[in-house]
Parts: structure tokens; sequence; C-alpha cells
């Protein structure tokens, strides 16, 4: 079953609980001579109440020492999109973008990020 790593201040801020949808959300990324257009590839369900286990499963970002994100959850996959959702397209219609020009000040250095319904609605219905 897979798990999402959550650290401490992601748990006081979203509160995870069983239900909670989360959408996998991939950064752009240069692969070779190849640049990968930031996407959103799936859609999980939380399943579990967060609980702390600090085996080591997760790969330790640079510049994080020997940090084992000791707080997790269990997900289950309810949706893995054949075509990822292209994020760039939606932004003019994603409530939770207020700076247009500037939208990715929105998502960076966030592991998660609360959005609308109407927000969730319009990615998961852009997936092919």
């Amino acid at each position: 079953m897979p798990y999402c790593k959550i650290t401490e201040n992601d748990f006081e801020k979203y509160k995870l609980k069983p239900g909670d949808k989360l959408l996998i959300y991939l950064k752009q990324e240069r692969d070779k001579d190849e640049i990968k257009e930031p996407r959103i590839v799936a859609v999980y369900e939380a399943v579990s109440e967060v609980f702390r286990d600090s085996s080591r499963i997760f790969k330790t970002p640079k510049g994080m020492g020997n940090e084992t994100f000791p707080l997790r959850i269990r997900l289950k996959p309810i949706k893995i999109f054949d075509k990822p959702v292209e994020f760039k397209p939606l932004i003019p219609e994603l409530k939770f973008i207020t700076n247009k020009q500037k939208w990715s000040g929105h998502l960076m250095g966030k592991a998660m990020r609360d959005i609308p319904e109407d927000d969730y609605r319009l990615i998961v219905s852009s997936a092919k």
C-alpha cells in the first residue's frame, strides 16, 4: 500500500484524515534534453489516520540531512491518469492560484496545498 510522507508542519496545517483526496503534482523537470512540464498524474485517497513510523522507506531530498519523514498516512489509488494532466493550461481557471503571472509561488516549497472543490473537479475532469 502506498504511503504519503508528512512533515510536522503539514500535519498541523492540513489535518489529513481518511477519505481526503490527494492530487499528485509533479513539478517541471529536465530529463537530458527533454523538459517535462508540470503535471498532475493521479488521485489518491487517504485510508488511515496519520501515524508515526521512523523506518526509512523514502529517499531523503538533498539538504534534509537524515530525515525519515516519520509522520505517514496510508493511501489507495483512485485514478492514475493514462495521460498526465498538464498543469499550465489550467492556471487561468484555478481559483487557488490568485497570481496567474507568478503561479509557481502557490506551489513552491509546499508538500501539500488545500484547493477548492471546484479546482479539484476541474483537474479531475481534465484527465483523459
